[in-house]
């Protein structure tokens, strides 16, 4: 069975390519389930970089990827921790700069990334009995941009990061900063809103 050709043409001067336009995130309250705010890096492809990466060329990939926090990589596909735009454009490359003689273009993602063994985790199993108001308490309680959740070794593999949760999309999604939120602000209750 034989099929026509597509008929084609050339291209007009200044044709562009089509950019992704992420879905808008549903709005969501502090008790719709935690993963509702949760970026699912089984669904979503992760941002990566290697960590002899120029700090420049990072924040590049970052504005390329549309995202502030980068996996850093150097044998895939095993996490070395993490850098985030503060990290880049923050007072540690400027402390380095001053306290080891290097030029900002000597530095690499290595000289200010955050190492895996520095970084919050949550644990994913957790996450089904947990909500958004348990997320934003983690959050505020431990002061940081992002938390990982990550899903426990099984026989043979690995544990794995399975989600991002950052408080940047926690604040798009609840419609609110942060820092306006009232939930739970002792550890004893995040421990608890987290088990369910």
């Amino acid at each position: 069975m034989s099929h026509p050709a597509l008929s084609t043409y050339r291209f007009a001067e200044g044709t562009c390519i089509a950019q992704a336009t992420p879905p808008e995130a549903a709005r969501v309250s502090l008790d719709s389930p935690a993963t509702a705010v949760m970026t699912d890096l089984v669904k979503v492809r992760a941002a990566c970089i290697g960590p002899q990466v120029s700090l420049d060329a990072a924040e590049q990939r970052m504005r390329e990827s549309g995202v502030r926090m980068l996996f850093v990589i150097s044998d895939m596909p095993c996490v070395d921790g993490i850098v985030t735009l503060s990290d880049l454009q923050g007072s540690k490359p400027i402390r380095l700069i001053q306290a080891q003689g290097l030029t900002r273009t000597e530095l690499t993602v290595k000289h200010v990334m955050q190492a895996l063994s520095d970084i919050d985790a949550v644990d994913f199993e957790a996450l089904g009995r947990a909500t958004v108001g348990s997320v934003v308490a983690a959050l505020q309680h431990y002061g940081h941009a992002y938390l990982l959740a990550v899903e426990a070794a099984t026989r043979g593999a690995p544990p794995r990061i399975r989600g991002i949760f950052s408080a940047a999309q926690v604040e798009r999604q609840l419609g609110a900063p942060l820092n306006s939120v009232e939930v739970a602000a002792t550890f004893a209750e995040i421990a608890t809103a987290l088990r369910g």
